[in-house]
């Protein structure tokens, strides 16, 4: 901020201070143009107003400087630093976000930066930091109440992103790290692993703090206000073209960090580390399964384009004679035959295994999604093939599911797998396989050569590391804590 932007700020709270010791009542005060023999009225709405438009302007200036000041250090947060719009907000204490505007409350912004020009700098980053891990979009449920613990949730997210800040080593962000708060890093986070939101979450929920704990941490870590976080129903348009966008920058900004890693700095390992974790593969299993499909021409009468009012005409005029007949086929979207691979050794947990197959049954008994007759090999396997149960529709799927046990339970190996399919693919057992879904835990061989068809590994999230997956190999990976949710509840999103 300029010399001359100081001293309006300077003026504005020495008018402040007049103004609160006349109670902001009206008074009479010496003209600035007649001088000493002419008093004029002071209009308390009128002065009002200009001391707003004063501050509101006073405070864009303070962002657009904290703004210039980290992309200077940061370039690589080029599209990240403009993607926010300014704009106060009585409400808030001192900042805070929605994911598109940066909300803030003049008096308390001006204050901070009275205190420091780093102290708002470092403001500005950490809610920044909480857009781009998606953070400010709690997972909620479908009447937009959080299904998470709110008061773990918020905390999580800022010991994360003040932890990524701290490792930075930014002058323009430095802030010494109380004992209180090098206490609380050492106990939450964990060595060797990279502590996202969701993880110290977690973490926090198992520790079992107590209340004056929490506080503590709060006062530690808390850097902005989260309110606005809760204010959006989770389906709406808006919300899902925001987190669309934030994905976008945070890939874009890994790419730029990966190519030009020295412009990151030598602190930026941890922001790399958290931008690679969040920007692995997440999907929905269900949507993933609809696409192991082929277009197909199947014989039906195709309603869709068939036209009514020719039909109708052709029949008035002649009696018994359309005008046009509709279509005897239509192409649709089939699934093929394809492998269904579940990872039998001691690490995979049955009732996960379940709900896999439970979303697999969902998708296979949708209307149209396959043809009369299905050819599905699910298969068990941990060092070698447990059992092999072919499926030719969902009610015999639903039936495997009643009745499903794991067999098995020793160590983990994908070949035999692959192995028994290609055996299969010699002795004609499909009409075209269009695929393979493997559910692990990731902890495997996997083959040296690449199949002839699409391959996927589906993991669990919960216990999912940055496993070396065959670059032929498409990486799913699930959130076993919504697995276990959707075993009571209808919701489902990741």
């Amino acid at each position: 901020m300029s010399g001359s932007e100081e001293k309006k700020l300077n003026s504005l709270h020495e008018e402040d201070s007049l103004y609160k010791a006349q109670g902001g009542k009206a008074a009479y005060q010496i003209s600035p143009t007649y001088g000493q023999n002419t008093l004029y009225k002071v209009n308390p709405v009128h002065d009002a107003w200009e001391r707003a438009l004063a501050a509101e302007s006073i405070c864009q200036d303070i962002l657009t400087s904290a703004r210039n000041q980290l992309y200077l250090n940061m370039r690589f947060m080029d599209c990240a630093l403009s993607a926010l719009f300014f704009q106060g907000d009585m409400g808030i204490h001192p900042v805070g976000t929605d994911g598109t505007v940066l909300y803030y409350q003049p008096e308390e912004l001006m204050e901070q930066f009275r205190r420091s020009q780093e102290k708002v700098n470092r403001i500005y980053l950490h809610s920044l930091l909480h857009c781009i891990f998606l953070h400010c979009f709690p997972e909620k449920d479908e009447e937009g109440n959080p299904v998470v613990d709110v008061q773990y949730w918020n905390l999580a997210c800022d010991i994360t992103v003040e932890n990524i800040i701290d490792g930075l080593y930014l002058k323009c962000v430095h802030q010494p790290a109380s004992m209180v708060k090098r206490q609380a890093l050492q106990l939450i986070l964990e060595e060797g692993k990279v502590m996202t939101a969701q993880r110290i979450y977690r973490r926090l929920q198992t520790l079992h703090l107590p209340e004056n704990k929490m506080q503590e941490l709060r006062r530690e870590f808390t850097q902005d206000d989260h309110g606005k976080w809760y204010e959006n129903h989770p389906n709406s348009p808006q919300m899902s073209q925001r987190k669309k966008n934030w994905d976008d920058i945070r890939n874009r900004m890994q790419t730029e960090m990966e190519t030009f890693s020295k412009e990151a700095g030598e602190g930026g390992e941890t922001l790399v580390d958290q931008l690679r974790a969040q920007n692995q593969n997440r999907y929905d299993y269900k949507e993933f399964l609809r696409k192991f499909s082929v277009l197909k021409e199947e014989m039906k009468v195709d309603m869709d384009t068939f036209d009514y009012i020719f039909y109708n005409y052709g029949m008035n005029l002649y009696g018994n004679m359309p005008l046009i007949e509709p279509l005897e086929t239509k192409e649709e979207r089939k699934v093929e035959d394809f492998v269904i691979v579940i990872d039998t050794s001691m690490s995979c947990k049955g009732e996960l295994v379940q709900k896999f197959l439970e979303e697999t049954y969902s998708v296979l008994s949708e209307s149209e999604s396959f043809f009369r007759r299905i050819h599905v090999h699910i298969l068990q396997c941990d060092e070698k093939i447990q059992s092999d149960v072919v499926i030719e529709n969902a009610m015999q799927l639903k039936e495997y599911m009643s009745h499903f046990t794991v067999k098995g339970g020793g160590g983990t190996d994908f070949r035999p797998a692959f192995a028994y399919v290609e055996q299969l693919m010699r002795a004609k057992k499909f009409t075209k396989l269009r695929g393979l879904i493997y559910f692990t835990d990731g902890y495997g061989i996997y083959p040296a050569k690449m199949p002839p068809y699409e391959t996927a590994f589906v993991f669990m999230k919960e216990d999912y590391q940055d496993i070396d997956v065959p670059p032929w190999a498409i990486k799913l990976i699930l959130d076993t804590k919504a697995l276990e949710r959707e075993r009571t509840a209808e919701h489902y999103e990741y």
